[in-house]
């Protein structure tokens, strides 16, 4: 009998007391594990990531949750081979795991990069820009996201079991909150190597990672409020989450990916011998036979002008015929099996559902032609095109998850989109066209039926990551039948696990909650050149008030002269005197803001290192020639950079003329060292 998965529960490895259920290689039928969570105390599981990993990681900053992703990655990374060899025992070829593997730590360092570049070394963000409340500006609003005090359980399918978790964990840990996985049975001691990697590492704060490897028996039960679950799989399983009274009564967050009935168009503008033609086979036959057509955003209908239909077929054929099938291990083998026997079952009776609609027209539904493999013993499913029936409704309501395809035709851009919609909300579409037109027509009818739309053509076609490719920048998830979720989308990820708020407040209060100055807030004048401090020395408020200098004629016509800028407005008397906003010559917007600069800068070296950038620039008030500017220059935000001897700091610019009108607003982003030795 081969060994019992132990789930990490509360600090500790457990290991049920009984011998668990087999789990079986998928090619080859051998017992590869047992899996069994009889006696796990899921309470104490939630009270310890509530507890214990909770408060240790709110503790830390975006950055340093965000650096410790990093060096996760590069710990998996470490281990990647293991990982790949035990891959195998699930169906998954080298091609499939590094789908599965490669991109689940891809997604680490992409978060860890994220985390930095994008989020404040802060617990919290600000979302948006300050409400102004009152008239006189002693009463403003700021919507911010803090860390919710709670747990993440994951509930993933059995397709992805290293990124399958890995890519619900990156954002969850970003946002501070701890993470329950609980893999699918079927591929579980895949997640279970990883996790159990992850754990010696020592890299994650206790009580942030923990495996429930079995039934999830009680542990929804466990949930209240502040508590978050992230679902992928069925439909059904999904409907059962959504009644469980955690959910309607208690408030717990679920998100959901479900079926999905994706879709690829070929654009009615594509002949056989464009490369759009090519370009959209290949990636059809990509989509059916990577992970044996076992992933959520596989191309389940292939939507085709009818007049191509036999084109298409013919073409898929010819690929498809050189797929060989058979153990993942065989280095000939181009596609393994299904993850199960049951998963096999369950993809024969789809085929057959789809059969009362639709004609085989290339493959074998019994997965004869096996390059290797016992076709009894191992899940193996020959790769099948089906061609639907004008009116065929089955290819729109039944998903048959695995390498299976349906072509369907269409008359006009207008039903194209009608068919696509009748999948009833997916995940990802695609569309094959060069046709500028057509893909705007194509987008817009789908978009409110997908989470994300690919627009494939010979000019993106040599970096596109393909139709089936969830990345980390882009959100992944879909309406209706796909569950109405979101995950990953880069930061958006991160901020779906945090609360968002809006605070009402004075000014010095607010600056106070969000350590971020607020306009109106208290100024600091300390006498010394905020320039002159490092970053150890500088308080949020410290300000400089600087002296006035007038905009002349000869420093308008400089400008003009020196950048090449000679826009009427700045050059031609009479042109500009006609123009209704300005009425006569006007200074340019970036020789005003180069003339604030010269006002503030301390010239001699010190601890400001560089300006790196100008952010919310706004020119409000034309400065003309004999007018007088100053400006105010506030210590708004100060961002210690890890691993660097200099840290962020963002300036608050108020540009005024003789008036005290603001000319311009803007944010001064410089870099200025920890510490600063005068010698």
């Amino acid at each position: 009998m081969s060994a019992l998965l132990e789930s990490y529960a509360a600090g500790r490895w457990f290991r049920a007391a009984d011998d668990g259920e087999p789990l079986l290689d998928a090619a080859t039928g051998e017992e590869v594990a047992r899996i069994s969570s009889r006696g796990l105390d899921v309470a104490a599981m939630v009270r310890h990531a509530r507890d214990t990993g909770g408060p240790a990681l709110r503790a830390l900053t975006f950055h340093e949750r965000a650096a410790l992703l990093k060096a996760l990655a590069k710990h998996l990374l470490e281990h990647k081979e293991e990982l790949y060899a035990l891959s195998a025992r699930t169906g998954a070829t080298a091609r499939d795991t590094a789908v599965d593997v490669d991109g689940g730590i891809g997604t680490l360092f992409s978060y860890g990069s994220k985390g930095v570049r994008e989020l404040p070394n802060d617990t919290i963000v600000l979302d948006g820009g300050l409400e102004r409340l009152g008239k006189g500006g002693t009463f403003v609003g700021q919507h911010l996201y803090t860390s919710r005090p709670g747990v993440a359980v994951q509930i993933n399918a059995f397709n992805f079991p290293v990124w399958g978790m890995l890519e619900k964990l990156a954002p969850a840990f970003l946002a501070g909150l701890p993470t329950i996985v609980k893999p699918a049975s079927q591929t579980a001691y895949l997640t279970e190597l990883a996790v159990r990697r992850i754990i010696e590492s020592g890299l994650l704060p206790e009580g942030t990672l923990q495996l429930l490897a079995g039934s999830a028996g009680g542990l929804l039960d466990e949930l209240t409020t502040q508590d978050s679950v992230a679902f992928t799989g069925s439909a059904h399983t999904a409907g059962i989450l959504r009644r469980h009274p955690g959910v309607l009564d208690e408030g717990v967050a679920l998100n959901v990916e479900a079926d999905s009935l994706n879709c690829s168009i070929l654009g009615p503008d594509v002949r056989p011998d464009d490369p759009e033609f090519d370009l959209f086979v290949k990636g059809v036959v990509t989509e059916m036979t990577v992970k044996a057509g076992q992933k959520c955003t596989a191309i389940r209908r292939v939507l085709v002008p009818t007049g191509m239909a036999g084109q298409v077929v013919d073409a898929l054929a010819d690929r498809l015929g050189k797929v060989s099938v058979g153990d993942p291990r065989n280095p000939d083998v181009r596609m393994g099996p299904l993850a199960s026997l049951g998963q096999r079952e369950e993809v024969r009776k789809a085929v057959e559902a789809l059969m009362t609609s639709a004609e085989v027209v290339f493959g074998d539904p019994k997965g004869a032609g096996l390059l290797d493999g016992d076709p009894e013993r191992g899940a193996f499913v020959t790769p099948l095109v089906l061609r639907a029936r004008p009116g065929a409704v089955e290819p729109h309501d039944v998903e048959p998850f695995g390498p299976v395809s349906t072509v369907i035709g269409y008359d006009g851009l207008d039903e194209a989109v009608a068919l696509a919609a009748r999948g009833k909300g997916s995940l990802v579409a695609s569309v094959a066209t060069h046709d500028p037109g057509v893909a705007r027509s194509v987008v817009l009818g789908l978009a409110p039926w997908h989470g994300r739309v690919l627009v494939l053509d010979r000019d993106d076609a040599k970096e596109s990551t393909g139709h089936g490719s969830p990345l980390p920048v882009l959100v992944h998830g879909g309406p209706g039948r796909a569950g109405g979720g979101e995950e990953l989308g880069g930061v958006r990820g991160v901020l779906h696990h945090m609360q968002r708020t809006a605070v009402q407040a004075a000014p010095d209060q607010l600056t106070a909650i969000t350590g971020r100055w607020t306009t109106g807030a208290a100024r600091a004048d300390t006498g010394v050149h905020p320039f002159r401090k490092s970053l150890a020395e500088l308080r949020i408020g410290d300000t400089i008030a600087s002296a006035s200098r007038t905009v002349s004629l000869a420093d308008i016509d400089h400008f003009a002269e020196f950048t090449g800028d000679t826009f009427y407005a700045h050059t031609d008397p009479e042109a500009a005197a006609r123009n209704p906003l300005f009425g006569g010559i006007v200074a340019h917007g970036y020789l005003v803001v180069s003339l604030a600069a010269g006002l503030f800068v301390d010239p001699a070296p010190g601890p400001v290192l560089a300006n790196f950038g100008v952010d919310s620039l706004r020119f409000l008030t034309p400065v003309k020639a004999g007018d007088t500017i100053a400006v105010t220059l506030t210590v708004k935000q100060i961002t210690p950079r890890s691993n660097a001897d200099y840290g962020e700091v963002r300036w608050d610019a108020v540009v005024t003329n003789q008036e005290g009108r603001p000319v311009a607003t803007y944010d001064v982003l410089t870099l200025v060292a920890k510490t600063w030795d005068e010698r």
